[in-house]
């Protein structure tokens, strides 16, 4: 009864047995006990905190979103995404910076998109 409520962390790497996905990190929280084997939901999914930091480059723009979304199975989701610009082919420039104009689109894009999906 003590492990009822209790949220574990584990890869999706060792989920799957695929060792691409060994920067996913997937919160499975235990809802019932039968047993010897816990019954278990998903919690959350988060990178791996060496992923995000190689994902983070200099001079270029950084654009996070979030968003609560309902689904159609009833879940109420928090859901969250991270967007970067970069350069042009022929970009003589050294820096890939959006303007806030452009930020503030590329974030109700984003925004959009996952209500979609998810939904």
């Amino acid at each position: 009864d003590g492990l009822r409520g209790r949220v574990y962390e584990i890869s999706l790497a060792d989920l799957q047995n695929d060792d691409d996905q060994t920067y996913r990190k997937i919160r499975l929280r235990c809802d019932d006990i039968q047993g010897k084997n816990c019954l278990t939901n998903f919690h959350g999914m988060d990178f791996t905190s060496d992923k995000i930091r190689s994902l983070v480059k200099k001079w270029q723009s950084l654009i996070e979103c979030s968003v609560d979304v309902k689904t159609t199975d009833g879940y109420l989701l928090r859901m969250f995404c991270i967007g970067f610009t970069k350069k042009r082919p022929n970009q003589h420039k050294k820096t890939a910076y959006a303007q806030t104009a452009q930020g503030r689109a590329l974030r109700k894009t984003m925004c959009d998109i996952m209500t979609k999906e998810a939904s």
